[in-house]
């Protein structure tokens, strides 16, 4: 099922998630398989599951569109339950970033260049993960999402700014997707 994507305003974005029952393996394998509807009807690159309303620790990351860029990205598709980064480098790069969340806004965010998570998979497999380069840059997006951050809290001063005006255009509505969304 299409589940509608919470834009930039709504307070789902900003709960504390919860980790997700691992016993409740049906309820959490029609939450993933609704994700995996909605991220490929909107067209995104990684979804998370406050951004469809729930408040669970449940991500979803695919770059396999993204191989014309990015061609080491070819089978890269995650589905993450529980995750927890382990480590982060000391050396950061920075990327623009975008977010179904918050329609046509684009912006550069510095994030660690490695990261190592331990998770749980689709299959409910522990999982433990070292991601690097584009690959990384996805995960760290989508986590962040789990710790109620948005790519536009980490810009800089002068760019939030520059972006003020279109951040309230969408928390009041003002603004069309081409998915289903809700405020």
């Amino acid at each position: 099922m299409i589940l509608p994507i919470y834009l930039y305003g709504a307070e789902v974005l900003r709960n504390e998630n919860k980790e997700a029952d691992l016993n409740d393996k049906e309820t959490l394998l029609k939450l993933i398989e609704d994700m995996k509807d909605t991220l490929k009807v909107a067209d995104g690159c990684g979804l998370a599951a406050p951004q469809v309303g729930v408040n669970l620790r449940v991500v979803i990351v695919d770059g396999r569109e993204l191989t014309d860029t990015y061609e080491y990205l070819h089978d890269f598709f995650r589905v993450m339950i529980n995750p927890v980064v382990l480590e982060e480098s000391e050396e950061t790069c920075e990327y623009s970033e975008g977010c179904l969340s918050v329609p046509g806004v684009y912006a550069e965010v510095r994030r660690p260049s490695k990261i190592k998570v331990e998770y749980y998979d689709e299959n409910l497999r522990k999982v433990v993960e070292e991601f690097d380069r584009f690959g990384c840059r996805m995960v760290q997006h989508e986590l962040s999402h789990l710790e109620g951050n948005l790519f536009v809290d980490n810009v800089s001063p002068i760019r939030r700014k520059m972006i003020a005006r279109k951040l309230l255009a969408i928390s009041k509505g003002a603004v069309q997707t081409r998915y289903k969304s809700k405020r």
